[in-house]
């Protein structure tokens, strides 16, 4: 079955973005995708009012989940929702949650961002402060899907193998990365970092980014991809919004899992970190 992954150019009001994000997932759609991902902070890149977004996501009266849920029943698809300000909580800091929804609409993932990106990095924002806006997840989260079983990160995550391994221990097929990399730290661990994440794990690896320049001057690397189990890139897009799509062939990764048994060779268990199921009740 094909998997997409839709490379934007968000920009900070939603509306807009939602608007975009439509024709893409229709792209995505009509190329026989029947898993598809959108990059993190697809609805509200660079907006300040993200408490808000978050409150109103959390009481039912936004707009982003009823437009990830009304997308994936027009088009048949399961969709993975990048990352959106979601609290746990009325009166919570928000999460930067990835949201899985099936082809019927109904939600039956949530992972909350484990690792949040408070770095300094040589460009014109040069000082990224996640945790000032949102709160740290603290669970390890996969679904089952028609396209098999998928683990969820989101962007930074890509930096911390073991988050990768407890997937992959987990008997994950497909490990999603939406991201939102900026282009000095995408040109030089973007493509290295996630072959080293499919070849360790052996699963595909699915990565939607954002790409190109955004209003206010930020500017993101792009490069969204499948990448096999072998760290072969199948499919890419460099700059600019798009779609890329390619099949999952799940005889190529139980035959590279048959020929090297890595999982069965490791010595070493990575930190304490335990995959849950995703709860369709929470």
């Amino acid at each position: 079955m094909n998997v997409a992954a839709i490379q934007m150019i968000s920009g900070s009001d939603v509306a807009t973005n939602l608007e975009r994000a439509a024709g893409l997932i229709a792209e995505a759609a009509a190329g026989g995708a029947k898993l598809v991902l959108l990059p993190e902070c697809f609805a509200a890149f660079g907006n300040r009012s993200l408490a808000n977004i978050g409150a109103a996501e959390f009481q039912g009266t936004g707009p982003i989940r009823p437009f990830l849920a009304q997308q994936a029943r027009q088009y048949g698809v399961w969709l993975i929702g990048g990352s959106i300000p979601l609290p746990r909580t009325a009166t919570g800091k928000p999460m930067a949650t990835c949201l899985v929804v099936d082809d019927q609409g109904s939600e039956v993932a949530r992972y909350d961002k484990l690792h949040l990106f408070d770095v300094e990095v040589a460009d014109s924002t040069r000082s990224y402060r996640e945790s000032r806006d949102y709160d740290y997840g603290d669970q390890v989260v996969y679904v089952d899907t028609p396209v098999g079983r998928v683990g969820l990160t989101i962007c930074y995550d890509l930096r911390f193998a073991e988050l990768y391994l407890a997937l992959a221990r987990a008997n994950a097929d497909l490990i999603v990365v939406p991201s939102a990399f900026t282009a000095v730290t995408g040109a030089a661990h973007w493509d290295v970092l996630l072959r080293a994440r499919a070849i360790e794990t052996q699963c595909y690896i699915l990565a939607a980014n954002q790409g190109g320049l955004h209003p206010g001057g930020r500017e993101t690397f792009g490069h969204s991809c499948l990448i096999d189990p072998w760290g072969d890139v199948i499919a890419s897009l460099e700059q600019g919004e798009g779609v890329v799509a390619a099949p999952l062939d799940h005889a190529h990764l139980n035959a590279i899992r048959q020929r090297m048994p890595v999982s069965g060779h490791r010595r070493f268990a990575p930190a304490e970190l335990k995959a849950k199921e995703s709860d369709k009740n929470e």
